[in-house]
């Protein structure tokens, strides 16, 4: 892979002295907020990685390269950039051999981080079902990703912009465990709770590592959902955010927005209706997962 491959030098470093590494995407910078708080939030979470003991490691694609940590330069370019393209699994092997640059998704920075020999990875939220994908199939990458790909991933959850429902039920039938840290609900992103349960509940990172140790030492294949809730102090109105993102829905069927367009236009919908709280939410749940992952990475490394 090394044709591929380039290592930030902290990565490296990190990886030479057998330090636990955390992966970060970086659609959440291109795609998930505006600037510069995009750029302040990828170098706060890089920073409580650091802060708990782990290496991060935030992929991107650039040059023709896949970016296992990014420098000071390329997380501003990444940040500022606008023409980055929104890389799932289908868009690597264009981006990679076009030298555009790719910023990754869930499922992209799962398939990377695999092929660097990172176990854990720290997201905000996971894609999901889209609600009327039984007429759409608009069923984002991610959760095959999760079927088949032995990264761990950090969130708080599904938005609820998803059909939450569904998207447990698909998990389900690919075998990948939903497990709720400190929680017996699945989070909805936005809010800590919502009307479904995770399938376990584990308190301590440690005990998390051990699951995902005995997982992949039986030889069963595929991620494992690590579903954190919002803090409490963060955490907004299931009722009104649901309701606003009803509003939203109806804004983007209106508008016939769909496939890959439809979750920053409703994410940039949700910010406006919220006026801002949403990306105020959006940043806090980032760096709480970033303190869990990069907690369980040390665990499962000492293991």
């Amino acid at each position: 892979m090394r044709e591929f491959l380039t290592y930030s030098k902290e990565v490296e470093e990190g990886m030479a002295a057998g330090k636990a590494i955390v992966a970060l995407e970086s659609t959440i910078i291109s795609h998930g907020m505006p600037y510069p708080q995009n750029v302040e939030m990828a170098r706060k979470v890089e920073q409580i990685i650091r802060d708990n003991g782990a290496v991060p490691a935030t992929i991107a694609i650039m040059d023709g390269k896949i970016k296992i940590g990014l420098s000071e330069e390329e997380l501003e370019t990444l940040g500022t950039s606008k023409n980055a393209r929104k890389t799932s699994r289908r868009d690597l092997p264009y981006v990679v051999a076009s030298k555009e640059i790719g910023a990754t998704t869930v499922a992209t920075t799962m398939i990377c981080a695999e092929l660097a020999g990172i176990k854990m990875f720290v997201t905000g939220g996971i894609g999901g079902v889209h609600r009327g994908a039984e007429t759409t199939m608009d069923i984002s990458a991610d959760l095959e990703e999760l079927a088949s790909t032995n990264v761990a991933v950090v969130c708080a959850g599904a938005k609820s912009i998803l059909d939450i429902g569904l998207t447990l039920e698909y998990l389900e039938t690919k075998g990948v465990p939903v497990v709720g840290f400190q929680t017996e609900k699945f989070p909805a992103f936005y809010t800590a709770t919502s009307a479904f349960n995770a399938n376990f509940r584990l308190d301590e990172p440690q005990e998390v590592a051990e699951m995902l140790k005995v997982k992949w030492d039986l030889g069963l294949n595929g991620g494992a959902i690590i579903a954190n809730p919002i803090p409490a102090e963060h955490s907004m109105e299931e009722a009104y955010i649901n309701g606003i993102i009803e509003k939203a829905l109806n804004e983007a069927e209106e508008n016939g927005i769909k496939g890959k367009d439809v979750t920053p236009f409703l994410l940039g919908k949700v910010k406006e209706l919220t006026e801002g709280k949403s990306l105020e939410s959006n940043i806090a749940l980032v760096y709480n997962n970033a303190t869990v992952g990069a907690k369980i990475a040390v665990e499962l490394n000492k293991l």
